[in-house]
């Protein structure tokens, strides 16, 4: 051989350890690569959980708007009437406050991607913007969706008393369930979530019960 090849074949990383590095390296780099499956899940149970956020605020809202009304007047229709009127308006102002929202961000990111297309020549992809009216078509339905709950409880009793009792009660399971799902999702002790979601839907139908029988008058 000549001095020249002997010299490339020496300097070759045949030492155990050169390799050894060498693939080490290199599942370095592939253990750094992002998981896209995951990234998914990520996104889709972050989208779950604002649907479960917003099927709560319908139930606990809808239900206490209920119970007020039945504190003050023994009426089924108006107690059923309210709370459609609840429903419906609830939905609106969840969607509404949504797409304002969601538009808001949209703004921001869209001028971030052509400040990033004038600077480094690329930006996001157009297709991760997110989309007001998906957005606030998925808050409108999820809050309608809790709301329901109540309104079939109530629709088929006819005494006050048992309404109320069976409102609250439908509502209780509703929010166990919620609880569940929410902790579920966000990775979160089950128990706990869910006792917070009973005490918070307890209260805030106490106070409205509470309140409306206190400040009742007999024109109502």
């Amino acid at each position: 051989y000549s001095s020249t090849t002997l010299a490339y074949c020496f300097s070759l990383p045949t030492h155990p350890m050169a390799l050894g590095d060498t693939k080490l390296s290199l599942e370095g780099v592939e253990g750094q690569a992002p998981d896209v499956g995951e990234q998914d899940y990520t996104q889709r149970a972050q989208w779950l959980r604002a649907a479960v956020l917003g099927a709560n605020d319908g139930l606990v809202s809808t239900a206490s708007l209920m119970m007020g009304v039945g504190a003050v007047k023994d009426d089924p229709k108006a107690m059923i009437i309210s709370g459609f009127a609840g429903l419906v308006a609830g939905a609106c102002s969840m969607a509404i406050g949504e797409f304002v929202s969601v538009y808001a961000q949209l703004d921001i990111e869209v001028a971030q991607m052509k400040r990033e297309l004038q600077t480094k020549g690329d930006g996001a992809s157009a297709d991760r913007l997110p989309s007001p009216v998906q957005a606030a078509a998925a808050s409108a339905l999820a809050f309608s969706l809790g709301a329901v709950v109540p309104l079939l409880a109530a629709g088929f009793i006819g005494n006050n008393k048992v309404r109320l009792g069976v409102v609250a009660a439908a509502a209780s399971a509703a929010l166990v369930v919620f609880g569940s799902v929410g902790a579920v999702l966000g990775r979160a002790p089950v128990g706990r979530s869910c006792l917070r979601a009973v005490v918070g839907g307890w209260a805030a139908m106490a106070v409205t019960f509470g309140l409306m029988r206190l400040f009742s008058v007999s024109a109502l």
